[in-house]
């Protein structure tokens, strides 16, 4: 009998580990821990008719290649300035730095920001913020842009990952309020990684 109950008992943490594993789905850290979130109902951006049948976001195919060593160039006389978003709500940001880097044989220029709001918080005092447009959307990818985070780097370079390139909770529920990418951030190329346009059930 208690042979029977430990077999039991093991089939039943098997059965747990699997489903645990089932609500992270993806090949990288990022990916599961955007999974887990948006299959969570606590934390999850999606309407509650998409969240039933939720079982993971479309990615672009991992690729190294969308993985770059930017030169970073802090900009401290940037003025405070007011982002437009998705309503009329406009968050304080600073431009931080410019980060450029090549990319499919092309140099290109990004502007990262910093949130007034978020830096006064221990959690987010390193806290950077990279939205960006490119050739992909409103077509693989969401139309309003993507954002990606960052860290403020200690030397004058920074790693950006487009792999890690995430949508705007407006491209899941229009309850939200979302930065707009600024027009100086539009990449003339199509960054295939990160989220694919939401593909709604």
């Amino acid at each position: 009998m208690k042979n029977i109950c430990l077999i039991l008992c093991l089939l039943l943490i098997n059965v747990s580990c699997s489903q645990e594993k089932k609500e992270a789905k993806g090949e990288t850290e990022f990916q599961k821990e955007i999974n887990s979130e948006y299959k969570d109902a606590s934390t999850s951006p999606l309407k509650a008719k998409d969240l039933k049948t939720f079982e993971g976001l479309d990615f672009f195919p991992i690729n190294d290649k969308f993985k770059v060593t930017a030169t970073f160039k802090r900009t401290p006389d940037s003025p405070v300035f007011k982002m437009p978003t998705s309503t009329d709500r406009k968050p304080e940001y600073k431009r931080y730095g410019i980060a450029t880097f090549k990319l499919n044989g092309k140099e290109f220029s990004l502007e990262i920001y910093q949130n007034q709001s978020l830096m006064k918080q221990d959690e987010y005092k390193n806290y950077l913020f990279l939205p960006f447009t490119d050739e992909t959307n409103g077509f693989a990818s969401y139309g309003g842009g993507r954002y990606i985070d960052l860290e403020i780097p200690e030397g004058n370079t920074i790693e950006i990952d487009f792999n890690n390139a995430y949508n705007p909770y407006c491209a899941y529920n229009d309850k939200y309020s979302c930065p707009i990418p600024p027009r100086v951030n539009f990449l003339k190329t199509e960054i295939n990684a990160g989220v694919k346009a939401f593909d709604k059930h």
